[in-house]
């Protein structure tokens, strides 16, 4: 296979269609999901990875449990008041979209969506972030 070798422009220009198409893709996904109104923030508990250390793949109802008891998750939508009270939270926002949070393990409200659920927090109830989620003890899988 050989290369193609293209001008600049004409390069920026297919690289400009290939990132608009994605976020045109990102919005009619989000499209599907709960905005967070006021503080809340909207979370995609982690499911893990689907067996354990050893190698035992686990069940759809063990992994689903998992998640509901996890305390790990991924912030999908923020609210359009989380994190502007400049008394509460003086040194800024705790955490951002497409960030791995921690939470109480029972902490908000849940969510049964296809595939698993969400859970709608308050800004409070983020506990710290976390750069890698597996980096977290599943209640199941340890």
């Amino acid at each position: 296979m050989s290369n193609l070798i293209l001008p600049t422009h004409v390069a920026k220009a297919v690289q400009k269609k290939k990132i608009e198409a994605e976020k045109e893709k990102e919005k009619k996904e989000s499209a599907k999901l709960p905005e967070p109104t006021g503080w809340r923030i909207l979370v995609l508990p982690h499911k893990g990875a689907g067996k354990t250390k050893g190698g035992v793949y686990l069940s759809d109802k063990t992994i689903q449990e998992t998640q509901i008891a996890t305390n790990v998750g991924l912030v999908l939508k923020v609210g359009p008041d989380a994190y502007n009270d400049k008394d509460r939270f003086p040194n800024g926002p705790w955490c951002q979209e497409k960030d791995w949070v921690v939470f109480a393990r029972y902490a908000g409200s849940r969510l049964n969506i296809e595939g698993g659920e969400l859970r709608i927090l308050n800004d409070d109830e983020i506990l710290g972030t976390v750069e890698d989620p597996e980096s977290i003890l599943s209640p199941v899988t340890h």
